[in-house]
């Protein structure tokens, strides 16, 4: 998808999900700790926000980031099988890292995702409760990450998976010198 259309299609769905909480951009603005202007450049598509500033629209929005990207499909699909030409990818312009939407029904009770991560960068995601319990497994399939959760740095290697939930604070960094790979399943359950 190219940016222009994701941008368009983020603004759109921004705006869907505000007027379904029946907020103005002044109370998302309050929610979420970003600025009214910026939410409202957002929501023209005339900016392009950061991983850290669509978590925390989508946190005060009540859902995760990836059920933000979910609802951003230029075509949306009815076939299970979601082909590798037609998946989403965007780019955070803070970081440069890569989100690619791997799950073709936008209902699945699974999200998959795959990210690459550029060597030396990082990304943070304050803590927010979600109003449901989600939870992420993480799948290194190349290179390593440092993920700091709940108080814990996780050393990632190809092959590591760790399991944990999205409501605390995350930060993830690439200490390597080559771009890291991996897998992301989200889905709501239980507490871990």
């Amino acid at each position: 998808m190219a940016q222009a259309d994701f941008q368009r299609l983020l603004a759109t769905r921004l705006r869907q999900l505000r007027e379904q909480q029946g907020w103005s951009l002044e109370q998302l603005a309050e929610q979420a700790g970003v600025s009214r202007s910026n939410i409202s450049s957002i929501e023209r598509g005339q900016s392009s926000p950061t991983a850290a500033v669509l978590d925390r629209l989508a946190t005060a929005l009540g859902i995760p980031l990836a059920s933000l990207f979910a609802g951003l499909q230029v075509k949306p699909t009815e076939s299970p099988c979601y082909r590798h030409d037609e998946q989403d990818v965007w780019v955070d312009p803070a970081s440069g890292y890569q989100r690619r939407r791997l799950t073709a029904l936008q209902a699945a009770p699974l999200q998959m995702v795959e990210v690459v991560f550029p060597p030396g960068q990082r990304v943070s995601y304050e803590p927010l409760p979600l109003a449901t319990d989600w939870h992420q497994q993480i799948w290194m399939l190349e290179g390593r990450m440092q993920i700091h959760s709940a108080g814990i740095d996780w050393q990632l290697m190809p092959g590591d998976c760790l399991c944990m939930s999205i409501e605390g604070g995350t930060e993830f960094f690439n200490p390597g010198d080559t771009s890291a790979r991996y897998l992301v399943a989200l889905t709501r359950g239980q507490t871990l």
